[in-house]
């Protein structure tokens, strides 16, 4: 990753605390339809990813076939998304963060490095341009994407009128997990990790 490990370690932070939180609310209770406890099950799981992704080679000893897994896997879960976006929208969403992720570990391996750090190393290592790793076109659209998506969670926190917090309408009732505030929080964390993760290989 270009930049400090300051960096990667934010978004390891973030990552790792957003998918905790939501494979917790898998266990939120009763309240929690199948559909929603699936929903935040693949978010999870994707923070963890973020999270996993983010560390700075420096750190751990990753293996150079990591990046081949990292492909393989999240290659997988795209295509699996792509397919349950005709039944759910929302799963659409899920198949582009798998397929950005996908694509950062194409990148990643063509870098010759393990972990974002590995992605600075891409230009070094016998690109034909010398700039950054990837596709511009395709990592330009995706930036566009993850930006929007941001702002859009983002948009969902805001006080359906006037000035007051949402919250503060009256007392709430259920588990906190179950929070629709914390749920687009969540979300928002997500595609802001993701802006950056693509912002800086």
């Amino acid at each position: 990753m270009h930049g400090p490990p300051f960096v990667g370690w934010l978004l390891v932070v973030i990552g790792s605390a957003a998918g905790v939180w939501c494979l917790l609310r898998t266990r939120a209770g009763r309240a929690a339809t199948p559909g929603e406890r699936r929903t935040a099950r693949n978010e999870g799981l994707m923070g963890l990813g973020m999270g996993l992704m983010a560390v700075p080679a420096s750190v751990l000893g990753q293996p150079p076939w990591e990046p081949v897994v990292l492909v393989l896997l999240f290659g997988a879960m795209a295509v699996r998304f792509t397919v349950l976006a005709r039944d759910d929208l929302h799963h659409f969403h899920h198949a582009m963060e798998t397929a950005a992720m996908a694509y950062m570990a194409v990148a990643m391996g063509a870098g010759g490095g393990s972990g974002m750090a590995g992605m600075a190393g891409m230009a070094a290592s016998g690109g034909d341009t010398g700039g950054p790793p990837g596709i511009p076109v395709l990592t330009g659209v995706l930036l566009a994407y993850f930006a929007l998506y941001a702002l859009a969670a983002g948009i969902r926190l805001l006080p359906a009128s006037g000035f007051e917090p949402a919250m503060a309408a009256g007392p709430q009732t259920g588990s906190i997990l179950q929070a629709p505030e914390l749920t687009a929080a969540c979300r928002l964390a997500l595609g802001i990790g993701m802006f950056i993760m693509l912002l800086t290989m």
